[in-house]
């Protein structure tokens, strides 16, 4: 910008920078129009980002962290560790290029991709201001979504904010037992806990918080389950959201079959428990959060 002063200019250089990514790699799926990036960020790392179409309007679905260090078994986006935490403007980012590259508005956004939020709590704070403000892009904090494995000191703080957000928790199991061998969060919180810290979070900001389930062959699928669940979630009222699990060939498990789904829900519904099946988007072009850089890691693509 040679029409400025030079003095302002070395002013702007050292106070701001450029934070653009570029499209590393963009899959379309053929089933369903999902929309997958792989976006290059300005130091070389290497992110993912989903544009998904519903009914209501178009969502993405955004990273936090470049890589992730919650460890969770059944997880690509843990694979390799957390290598840094993602800037406030590079989350901002993924929703405007994903906009200005679909060439569609965004109304949703889904903080549920590479990285687990409230372990980048600061600068996913900000990020909620910017995209929520309306000098931003004055997204409704009712049309974010931030998903966590349950850092529940962070989910504590959280509430001290009253975003009216929804938050969502990554279960995947009834009981302390079986989630630590899925979760290594689970070593730190048990169940009761995590159960408890969402009781409080509702208290403080009113908002229901949802629970997702990823049903896993053989591992969570059981009735027995599914009736422990059932009791676990009748005391919070809280709303269950069943995950049909993409399969991630790193983690050695599976989708559970049609059989065990139908099940493992019908004990819920006998049970009076609010849930839905989370419609399965891009399984032909590996949306899940997580593959598509794993496999750029490894050069394999």
């Amino acid at each position: 910008m040679t029409n400025l002063p030079v003095t302002l200019r070395d002013k702007l250089d050292e106070a701001f920078f450029i934070t653009a990514p570029e499209i590393a790699e963009k899959h379309i799926s053929k089933l369903d129009g999902t929309v997958k990036y792989l976006w290059t960020l300005q130091d070389g790392a290497v992110i993912e980002s989903v544009a998904m179409s519903y009914e209501h309007g178009q969502s993405v679905c955004i990273s936090t962290q470049v890589g992730c260090r919650m460890g969770c078994a059944f997880c690509a986006s843990a694979i390799g560790g957390l290598a840094r935490n993602l800037a406030a403007s590079e989350m901002l980012d993924q929703v405007l290029f994903t906009q200005a590259d679909i060439k569609k508005s965004i109304s949703n956004v889904v903080l549920m991709g590479i990285g687990e939020p409230l372990d980048n709590f600061e600068n996913v704070m900000r990020f909620l201001e910017l995209v929520n403000h309306p000098l931003g892009m004055n997204i409704g904090a009712r049309h974010i979504t931030l998903s966590t494995c349950g850092l529940i000191e962070n989910i504590d703080k959280l509430a001290e904010y009253g975003i009216q957000l929804t938050l969502a928790i990554s279960l995947h199991a009834p009981n302390d037992d079986l989630r630590k061998s899925l979760m290594p969060i689970a070593h730190k919180y048990t169940v009761d806990e995590l159960f408890s810290a969402c009781s409080r979070y509702f208290k403080k900001t009113g908002r229901r918080v949802t629970f997702e389930y990823a049903l896993i062959d053989g591992i969570n699928d059981s009735r027995e389950n599914a009736e422990t669940l059932a009791r676990k979630l009748k005391s919070s009222g809280s709303h269950l959201n069943i995950i049909l699990f993409n399969n991630v060939p790193e983690s050695g498990f599976a989708a559970s079959n049609g059989r065990a789904t139908k099940i493992f829900t019908d004990v819920l519904q006998n049970e009076g428990i609010n849930y839905t099946i989370r419609r399965n988007l891009g399984g032909d072009i590996n949306a899940s959060c997580g593959q598509l850089r794993q496999r750029r890691c490894e050069g394999r693509i």
